[in-house]
């Protein structure tokens, strides 16, 4: 894997999605005025202009929406990356009493130097039989890297260095504090969708009033406005997984380690629960978006992860089989846990 290359591609790409986002802001400006504006000329009998500071105002009350609901959406996720870890069921990791994470802990402790950022808080999802893991945190003070517990019961060493060395990736370039931007830029996005929706609604006598008009028109532009962030706030979290898987190679220098993983991940995926003999509960939806596999299946547009299978041609440069958890005998692979 040519994980330079991948890296450069990987930013590039995120900038110009970042852009049209920009963008996209400003073309809902531009819809919002022109959706009022032609309002106005409908309902104001004997249009001779518009009013004083009419485009203004409907541009500083949009604003106000979106970055209102950008600031509301971004506060409400300032709890820390421990906070949120724990929302999720997940506890500090105990090396002093357990083997498997005592070697989480000294394999966080070793990338984390490798990656030259502050070591992180190792905690584990203990309920989850699933091979997953996410990274949390604003930034390298409140940091986390949090796994599950069939992460540390059917990985290897080196599989789970290529686990933890793709979370770190998302912290050192910033991903979670990106994504939380971009959530909330939706959000407020979506507020604008909201306020349209609001305006249409009928009164108590079932009646709407003059205002549905004008809010047909913000709820239209507010629409494409929402969706268009949404498609491209996925765009920028794919483009940063192909990066952490980039940068995963890099820090463990082995294509086997995070391999291994996607192509475990894979073979728990096609296995039937009753057959695998794993237990698989689904994490949290404000998760999904953090987590290394995603379990939502939103379709390409909305999907917030690549395709498991392109993420292992990439590291591999060809496709690559999944691989079973299960022995010979039909029994779940799992190491002996000390307790």
């Amino acid at each position: 894997m040519r994980f330079f290359d991948r890296q450069e591609q990987a930013r590039a790409q995120t900038v110009r999605l970042l852009l049209l986002f920009g963008l996209t802001l400003l073309v809902l400006l531009l819809a919002v005025n022109a959706a009022l504006a032609l309002t106005w000329r409908v309902v104001a009998p004997g249009f001779n202009g518009y009013p004083a500071y009419f485009f203004t105002v409907n541009s500083a009350v949009t604003l106000l929406f979106v970055l209102g609901g950008w600031w509301l959406e971004t506060s409400a996720l300032h709890g820390g990356g421990v906070t949120l870890a724990r929302r999720a069921g997940a506890r500090e990791a105990w090396p002093a009493s357990r083997e498997a994470e005592q070697k989480f802990c000294n394999i966080v402790s070793e990338l984390a130097i490798a990656a030259s950022i502050k070591v992180p808080q190792p905690m584990v999802l203990t309920r989850e039989e699933g091979i997953n893991a996410f990274a949390a945190g604003w930034d390298e003070s409140d940091a986390v890297v949090a796994v599950t517990q069939g992460a540390l019961d059917h990985l290897t060493r080196d599989e789970l260095q290529g686990l933890v060395a793709h979370e770190l990736s998302h912290l050192r370039e910033g991903d979670t504090r990106l994504n939380m931007r971009l959530t909330g830029m939706v959000f407020g996005l979506e507020m604008i969708f909201n306020l349209g929706c609001s305006m249409c609604e009928p009164g108590d006598d079932g009646h709407r009033s003059l205002l549905a008009l004008p809010g047909f028109a913000i709820k239209a532009t507010g629409s494409l406005g929402w969706l268009a962030g949404r498609v491209l706030q996925a765009a920028v979290s794919r483009q940063r997984e192909f990066l952490a898987d980039a940068r995963a190679v890099q820090f463990t220098r082995s294509k086997d380690g995070l391999g291994g993983v996607l192509r475990k991940v894979a073979g728990q995926q096609s296995d039937s629960d009753g057959d695998a003999g794993i237990r698989r509960r689904s994490l949290q939806p404000a998760l999904q978006h953090m987590l290394l596999v995603s379990s939502n299946t939103q379709g390409l547009w909305l999907a917030s992860h690549p395709p498991l299978a392109e993420r292992i041609r990439r590291i591999y440069g060809r496709p690559m089989a999944a691989l079973s958890l299960r022995r010979d005998d039909g029994a779940v692979t799992r190491p002996a846990v000390i307790f």
